[in-house]
């Protein structure tokens, strides 16, 4: 049997993810900081992009209000009335030099108290702060420490590159080892400029290790003696509350520990965290929620977040008709069409992320009436189900977008956690309420210490099925210690220490 050729005609249908698609699809994921950063990248690169600001923006002027500007310079000026312009003219006697005359002798000294420097006015109310908004960092507050700590320059090459290594924290990261080789010299060297560096302010700054720097504290406190030494070797007891294993190590009774972790309390983990720490970046929420005067809620979008554009049609018809070349039609072309599609993709993207936090909310509503506690399990699939989406697009949209409740603000995936099963067959309980009644049983303790079997004896009692390592699970996820720790520190001599996180 022979081969043969032969021409089929077959018709499918496949999806295509076009350049534009694509953008839509990033569009829904970015967070309204990162939208702002994309939308700035657009406006300059796309020259039909305008912002819809009615000050600035020419798209909404009317022809009839730019008669100047076409008009030809010579024409503008004929409208011009020069019948005054002999008087504004100067004579010929007021016309100075090039070199100012030398002052005379006796003449009263010129008023300089309205001159600044750096070009301010008088009227710049602002140049005494725009002139202290530098924040001084750790680096350069251990520079300037260091430039009259009177080293050779050898010895401060080698603080520089210490100093180079530390964290924001004010801990040192590089290893002394590995900063010997890199310049060449002895590690004992190394040692020996870092113990000066530790010596320098913020006191603590350049230790190794948190033990390293809370006794570089208390050495300048002079209260590092045998017994505290001992405590700073066993911080790892102290994490676990071992009050007896603190007493045996140390070699002293229980009330002597609480007098040292009195102290301890008093000293600073971070010391570096004072010198050019980054300002706190508010969180702006893409959605409002707020109750209705006639019941219910009211969801509604953050305008301000919102970027506004517009196509400048009028831009491109007059730059079209000068085009020539075919390659400049094409990229005008290319341009409109990108600034339409991101225009309408930045339109849908607020109609979509509207349409799903208000069925979140509608889901929701019982949380937002009365607490945690009645925080419905929902997944992506009930939300994208209930407004014929994918899931995926469901994912985009809910991800780093954040709404305004009368409760707070949650990023929109808070709302979405596992269900945890009833006893009695009732609707089912959302993870993130069992946690909260977890964080409430413990909080409410009064002298019995609950166990892990006893909460969920308790919360089997109110119709929650779960497990004992369920509840283990979640009470080391929220950083809440054990029954055995929570009972040590129960005791009066460390009272006081219960409520503060543990140094190490």
């Amino acid at each position: 049997m022979g081969l043969s050729q032969k021409l089929e005609l077959r018709q499918g249908q496949s999806l295509v993810m076009t350049p534009q698609l694509q953008q839509a699809i990033k569009l829904l994921q970015l967070s309204n900081l990162e939208l702002e950063v994309f939308v700035e990248q657009e406006l300059e690169r796309n020259p039909l992009l305008e912002r819809d600001d009615a000050s600035e923006s020419a798209v909404d002027t009317p022809l009839g209000d730019q008669a100047t500007e076409n008009t030809p310079a010579d024409a503008a000026a004929a409208g011009e009335d020069f019948s005054q312009a002999d008087e504004l003219d100067a004579e010929r006697d007021d016309v100075f030099a090039e070199d100012a005359p030398p002052p005379v002798p006796g003449a009263p000294l010129a008023d300089w108290s309205s001159v600044r420097g750096n070009g301010a006015s008088a009227g710049d109310n602002n140049f005494f702060e725009r002139g202290i908004t530098r924040t001084l960092s750790l680096q350069d507050h251990l520079l300037q420490q260091l430039a009259i700590a009177g080293l050779d320059p050898a010895e401060r090459l080698i603080g520089a590159a210490l100093i180079d290594g530390i964290d924001e924290a004010g801990y040192l990261r590089a290893e002394t080892r590995e900063i010997a080789e890199r310049l060449s010299t002895h590690e004992n060297d190394v040692e020996r400029v870092l113990a000066v560096i530790q010596g320098c302010d913020p006191t603590g700054v350049g230790a190794r290790n948190l033990s390293e720097c809370l006794a570089l504290q208390l050495r300048e406190r002079k209260r590092l003696d045998p017994a505290m030494a001992a405590l700073l070797s066993n911080l790892d007891l102290l994490a676990r509350r071992d009050l007896a294993g603190l007493c045996t190590r140390c070699g002293v009774d229980a009330e002597d520990i609480a007098d040292m972790l009195a102290e301890i309390r008093a000293l600073t983990p971070k010391p570096g965290l004072a010198f050019g720490s980054e300002p706190v970046q508010a969180v702006a929420p893409d959605v409002f929620v707020r109750e209705a005067p006639e019941g219910g809620w009211l969801v509604e979008l953050n305008t301000d977040t919102l970027p506004r554009l517009l196509v400048n049609s009028r831009y491109y018809t007059t730059v079209a008709k000068r085009s020539r070349d075919n390659d400049s039609k094409a990229y005008l072309s290319e341009c409109l069409n990108s600034a339409n599609w991101l225009v309408k993709s930045l339109d849908q993207r607020a109609r979509t992320i509207l349409k799903v936090a208000s069925e979140i909310v509608r889901q929701q509503d019982a949380f937002l009436a009365y607490g945690v506690r009645h925080l419905r399990p929902i997944n992506l699939r009930a939300i994208a189900e209930a407004i014929s989406m994918h899931e995926s697009t469901v994912s985009r949209v809910t991800s780093n977008k954040y709404m305004a409740t009368p409760r707070g603000v949650f990023e929109l995936k808070y709302f979405f956690t596992a269900a945890i099963q009833s006893t009695g067959g009732a609707e089912a309980h959302s993870a993130e309420s069992v946690r909260h009644r977890i964080r409430e049983l413990i909080q409410r303790e009064n002298g019995e210490v609950l166990s892990d079997n006893r909460i969920v004896a308790i919360l089997m009692a109110d119709g929650i099925n779960i497990a004992r390592r369920t509840v283990a699970k979640y009470r080391e996820a929220m950083r809440i210690p054990s029954s055995a720790q929570r009972r040590r520190l129960s005791q009066p001599n460390l009272g006081a220490w219960k409520s503060q996180a543990p140094p190490a």
